[in-house]
């Protein structure tokens, strides 16, 4: 009994700990480019993800009965890459993306002559299994890939303390964008609003703000799920931009970039959702007096 208890102790356990996340997306015959309603199913997926912490992500891709093994197994792997492509377009992690298999054909079960064609269509198809991370699974160790942005890094405070220069980058720790979006999350809205304080105060101070993005290839940006463009790392600059000008910091004083994903930090994907800003001028900095 005591045995037992403990079974169902541990398999609760585990059931808490990890949950699996599944969705098909289905083809047109011979077909591995995801048609548009499948697309749209499928970002609606991908955002319903957005608070899951992903562990893994697997990948299958099938076919009907039709056309030689050969051809079965070619084109189901090309739909499983096609999916593979949706993600990590979208700012998932191909580090999450652990198997990514064609599988060939699906043998049809005896059916009624009339649900052949329906059979079929359901067969051709790519199974995905999102698996959240265990509770219990620490963090995988920093990735030694790309550069600090300065061998010193400088932050927001150091324009407060009058410690800047020209070709300074200044990272804006705490400052997160949304998983596949260019707003920033609610937590880091009074963080924005404290910038745009410090940036009025010290109208001396030129910059340009460069957008990031995680998980992409290190020649393209990723997909901005509202505008459906790739260019999240520009549309994440801009909102930055746009929100400094609102509080009133002069335009004439910021740019805005977006370097896709050319500078990754390594380590956790969120924080390769940023911004920097870097220091273009830095003129005298006149005391105002009441």
């Amino acid at each position: 009994m005591k045995k037992l208890i403990l079974l169902l102790f541990c398999i609760a356990n585990f059931c808490f700990a990890q949950k699996e996340y599944t969705h098909e997306v289905y083809f047109d015959t011979d077909k591995y480019i995801v048609p548009l309603t499948e697309e749209n199913r499928l970002l609606l997926f991908i955002e319903s993800l957005n608070d899951v912490t992903i562990g893994k992500v697997s990948i299958y891709g099938f076919t009907d009965d039709r056309g030689s093994d050969n051809y079965n197994l070619t084109l189901s792997q090309n739909r499983a890459l096609a999916i593979k492509e949706v993600f990590s377009g979208y700012d998932i992690s191909e580090d999450l993306i652990t198997n990514v298999d064609g599988k060939g054909e699906v043998l049809l079960k005896v059916v009624k002559e009339k649900d052949l064609h329906k059979i079929r269509g359901l067969n051709r198809k790519v199974e995905i299994i999102v698996s959240s991370k265990k509770a219990e699974e620490k963090p995988k160790e920093e990735i030694k890939e790309g550069k600090p942005s300065n061998n010193i890094q400088k932050t927001i405070d150091d324009i407060v303390k009058g410690s800047v220069e020209v070709g300074d980058k200044i990272r804006l720790d705490k400052l997160y964008f949304k998983t596949g979006y260019s707003v920033i999350t609610k937590a880091s809205k009074p963080v924005l609003l404290e910038i745009a304080k410090i940036m009025l105060e010290h109208d001396n101070i030129y910059f340009s703000i460069q957008g990031h993005v995680c998980c992409t290839k290190m020649s393209r940006d990723a997909v901005d799920k509202k505008t459906k463009k790739r260019n999240l790392s520009l549309a994440r600059a801009k909102f930055i931009y746009n929100y400094l000008a609102k509080r009133g910091v002069s335009k004439r004083r910021m740019k805005y970039v977006g370097l896709r994903r050319k500078f990754p930090l390594g380590g956790e994907p969120e924080k390769d959702r940023r911004v920097e800003i870097l220091i273009t001028y830095v003129g005298k900095n006149i005391v105002k007096r009441d």
